[in-house]
């Protein structure tokens, strides 16, 4: 075998084995690619869930089919702190005076994913157990104002000065995907704000 066959065949080897890790590349860049894809669409679909809970709740504060079990709307709400807030309404609209509380957990107690910001979202109605929501919630807070627009620092003592509210909730994926998670969440994160959320029952008095 010639000098000429040898020195092709080095660089026959050479030209393939970069195109199999050019290969190898492409193909692990497409399945990161679909894994943050994935990801995000979960993190969508757990925002909507979420969502579509609480606006179905927060938009009937101080409502019930017999307006005799709540006649002052300025009731309506019960507890207004930073990430915590129960109220009145009819969760049946059947009549019957229901009180609904939502709050976040604390940091850690979602010890089934490895990110440590993660918590679990609570609903209780009345007395009944609580509904405990796994769906990446890492922030769950809230801000109130008067009827003058102006904020209201907390503790808010007095829940009938409230006339608007704002709801901020971000949740997050519980798994990372790259090491780079650890480090900045943003990239996983999926952030919702409700902006002077309006009530007409705590408007109407």
């Amino acid at each position: 075998m010639g000098t000429s066959s040898l020195m092709d065949m080095i660089g026959s080897f050479a030209i393939g084995g970069f195109l199999l890790l050019m290969c190898l590349r492409l193909n692990a860049q497409a399945n990161e690619a679909a894994s943050v894809y994935n990801s995000n669409l979960i993190l969508q679909q757990n925002v909507t869930t979420a969502v579509s809970i609480i606006e179905d709740d927060f938009k009937k504060i101080g409502y019930c089919r017999d307006w005799r079990k709540i006649p002052d709307p300025s009731r309506a709400l019960r507890i207004a702190q930073p990430s915590r807030i129960r109220f009145w309404t009819d969760v049946g609209n059947d009549g019957t005076l229901d009180s609904i509380t939502y709050w976040i957990g604390t940091a850690g107690e979602l010890a089934s994913t490895p990110n440590p910001r993660d918590r679990f979202l609570y609903r209780q109605v009345n007395t009944t157990p609580f509904t405990r929501m796994n769906l990446g919630v890492s922030q769950f807070a809230f801000q109130f104002y008067d009827a003058e627009n102006e904020l209201l620092p907390f503790p808010v003592t007095d829940p009938r000065l409230v006339y608007y509210m704002q709801i901020s909730m971000a949740v997050e994926s519980g798994f990372p995907i790259t090491q780079e998670y650890m480090v900045d969440s943003t990239q996983y994160e999926v952030f919702w704000r409700q902006i002077r959320l309006v009530t007409k029952n705590l408007r109407n008095r």
